[in-house]
């Protein structure tokens, strides 16, 4: 014989009569603190006022005083306690659903008061919503314990539906919350990934990079080594063998570099042997924009002299930038600005508030991401952000050792 659900609605009962309570539920105090505080004095005076017309109602049916204060204060207690407790609430409920009963004229479908049933009424509703269904189940099981023993035999029907209704509206309340819960917590952990996965690529893309620029000189300091003995008269022997192993070594160093990249390509995406670009590409890339309808103004020095990592970063920088004013901002005048400085290379890309409204381009991207990686790559800095006249910029500072600039 399978115990097992006898084991759960066992277990589910003690939660509903002397279990911990319900979670807290408090967005208030999370989303607007201020009217949280708020709403603590509001509430207070709130429930006097419930006591004094719950005391009020009492007299008023000729009950002793006495009585009467006890009864007004056993209908009020489940309403102090219902925002942060909802199941000791709804014990209270009970217990003065029990105690505090008259003699209640024939009109009336119950032996409770006004302010008890409503009461009664507004703590199932909410407990209802914050518990889950085996402990609803109790709460309604038992909570029906008192209507059917002390209410009106034709009324027992009617107070029955409105209790099994504040029970599925309940269900269902809480539900959809936890729902929204989970869809915002899985949509937080998705952005985070997603930034983390475009942090990653664009790392991989900038080693890729790096290791054509660099595998370019390493070329070089090969090929210079290996005809340096022809190339030069009466090249010593011991020299000769010294250039041999200077090639030998840049060679080990280019088969290595490969091998490491080999692990950062992707299959698909094949070799890449097409020459990096640089800041003389700059012009190219800004005659290709205005050919597709973007105003660009290119300010720029001549031919700034910086290393190659740097004139890669700072192209892909104004690429970037550029597509991304031809996305979010159609129709604005763009300006791209590079300086060379004695340390470092400024790029800033900013444009004029847009003519039309943004393009749809299947969800926001990572252009932001990429660019900002570059230039932390390098030790740079990188900001973004809207300008006073609605127009948007982005700047870069790219910083560089000046004995560089010399080789």
């Amino acid at each position: 014989m399978n115990r097992q659900p006898l084991v759960l609605a066992l277990g589910a009962l003690g939660q509903t009569l002397w279990g911990r309570d319900a979670p807290s539920d408090r967005p208030l105090r999370t989303r607007w603190p201020r009217l949280a505080r708020a709403l603590t004095p509001i509430g207070l005076l709130a429930a006097l006022g419930f006591f004094w017309i719950t005391l009020s109602v009492e007299l008023d049916l000729e009950l002793p005083t006495p009585v009467a204060v006890l009864f007004a204060a056993m209908t009020t207690a489940p309403l102090l306690a219902l925002p942060r407790r909802p199941l000791l609430a709804w014990r209270l409920t009970v217990l003065a659903l029990l105690v505090c009963t008259f003699n209640a004229p024939a009109d009336l479908p119950g032996p409770w008061t006004p302010p008890l049933a409503l009461g009664s009424v507004a703590v199932v509703a909410v407990a209802a919503a914050r518990v889950d269904r085996p402990v609803l189940a109790w709460l309604v099981a038992i909570t029906a314990i008192p209507v059917l023993t002390l209410v009106r035999p034709e009324n027992r029907a009617a107070v029955l539906a409105l209790l099994g209704a504040l029970a599925i509206v309940g269900d269902l309340i809480r539900r959809n919350r936890l729902s929204r819960r989970a869809l915002a917590a899985q949509t937080e952990l998705s952005e985070r990934e997603q930034e983390r996965r475009a942090v990653l690529e664009e790392r991989t893309r900038i080693a890729r990079e790096l290791h054509d620029v660099v595998a370019h000189h390493m070329s070089l300091i090969a090929v210079q080594a290996e005809t340096a003995p022809y190339r030069l008269d009466d090249v010593p022997a011991p020299a000769a063998a010294e250039f041999a192993a200077i090639a030998g070594s840049a060679r080990d160093a280019l088969t290595d570099m490969r091998r490491l990249l080999g692990v950062l390509r992707s299959e698909v995406s094949g070799p890449q042997t097409a020459p990096q670009p640089d800041l003389a590409d700059l012009g190219a890339m800004v005659d290709a924009a205005r050919r597709a309808g973007l105003a660009v103004t290119l300010d720029a020095d001549p031919s700034p002299a910086v290393p190659a990592p740097v004139g890669l970063a700072a192209y892909r920088i104004v690429q970037e930038g550029l597509a991304n004013a031809a996305r979010h901002a159609p129709g604005a005048a763009v300006r791209v600005t590079v300086r060379a400085g004695p340390a470092g290379l400024g790029v800033r890309v900013d444009n004029s508030p847009p003519d039309a409204p943004p393009t749809a381009d299947g969800g926001p991207g990572h252009g932001l991401t990429g660019m900002r990686e570059r230039a932390t790559s390098l030790g740079g800095t990188f900001t973004a952000g809207p300008l006073p006249d609605g127009g948007y910029a982005v700047a870069a500072e790219l910083p560089y050792e000046v004995g560089s600039l010399d080789t």
